[in-house]
C-alpha cells in the first residue's frame, strides 16, 4: 500500500474546482458570498412583493432584480411562500420580538407600552415594513397559508406580549377595565389603523399616529395629570 504524501502543489490542486479547474474559494468566503446572495434575494423579493403583490410576483422577476440566476433562488428557498416567510422573519418578527424582551418595568406600565408602541409606529409607518403589513392584510384572505404563518410568527406573539402588560397594569391598578386582558387587540388597534390609513387616506387627511396613540392610551389609563 502506497502512502500518499501531500505536497504544497498537491494541496493546491485539491482545492481546485473539479469542473472548471479554477481554485475553489475558501469555505468562509463561499459562505459569505452565499449569505450575500441570500440577502440580495430577500431584498429583491420585498420590492417585488410590495410592487406587484404576492399573487403576481414571479421568481423570475425576483431573480432579475437580485442579479442572480433563477436556479440560485432554489438553493435557498423551495418556493415563493417560503421566501415570503423568510421576509416576515427578517423584517417584521424582530420588531415584535422586542415586546417580549422588555425588562420588568421600573416605571408605569403605560410608560412601557407607550415607549414600545411609539417605537413600533416609527419603525413601521411609512416604511417598507408597513407596506409588507398592508400586503398581508390585502392578500391574506386569498392565501390562507401566508396569513396563518403571519399570525403564528407576528400576531400571536404581539398579542401575548400585550396581554402580559395589560395583566400587569390591572394588577398594579393602572388599568381598571379587567376585560381588556381578553381583548389585547384593542390596545394595538391604533397601529393597525395607522398602517391602513397611511396607504389609503394619508393624502386626503394625514394622520398623526403618535398623537392618536397618546389619546388611545388616555382612554385606557386615564389622562395624564399635568402639574
Amino acid at each position: 500500500m502506497t502512502k500518499k504524501f501531500t505536497t504544497a502543489a498537491t494541496a493546491k490542486a485539491e482545492t481546485r474546482n473539479p469542473e472548471t479547474g479554477d481554485e475553489a474559494a475558501p469555505v468562509s468566503s463561499r459562505a459569505t458570498r452565499a449569505a450575500e446572495r441570500r440577502d440580495a434575494i430577500v431584498a429583491a423579493a420585498m420590492e417585488e412583493f410590495i410592487t406587484r403583490g404576492f399573487a403576481a410576483t414571479r421568481l423570475d422577476d425576483i431573480a432579475k432584480r437580485a442579479g442572480v440566476a433563477k436556479g440560485t433562488i432554489y438553493l435557498h428557498f423551495k418556493d415563493k411562500e417560503s421566501m415570503f416567510e423568510e421576509l416576515v422573519r427578517t423584517v417584521i418578527v424582530p420588531v415584535v420580538a422586542k415586546l417580549n424582551a422588555l425588562p420588568p418595568p421600573t416605571g408605569s406600565v403605560r410608560d412601557l407600552i407607550e415607549a414600545f408602541a411609539g417605537n413600533f409606529l416609527k419603525e413601521v409607518i411609512g416604511t417598507r415594513r408597513g407596506d409588507l403589513v398592508r400586503l398581508i392584510v390585502a392578500e391574506g384572505p386569498r392565501f390562507p397559508a401566508v396569513a396563518d404563518f403571519y399570525y403564528r410568527e407576528v400576531v400571536s406573539r404581539g398579542m401575548a406580549g400585550m396581554r402580559a402588560l395589560i395583566e400587569l397594569g390591572i394588577a398594579r391598578g393602572e388599568i381598571h377595565q379587567a376585560n381588556l386582558a381578553r381583548y389585547p387587540q384593542i390596545l394595538i388597534a391604533p397601529a393597525m389603523i395607522a398602517v391602513i390609513w397611511q396607504s389609503l387616506f394619508a393624502r386626503h387627511a394625514p394622520l398623526d399616529a403618535q398623537e392618536m396613540l397618546r389619546v388611545h392610551l388616555d382612554l385606557i389609563f386615564g389622562e395624564r395629570r399635568t402639574t
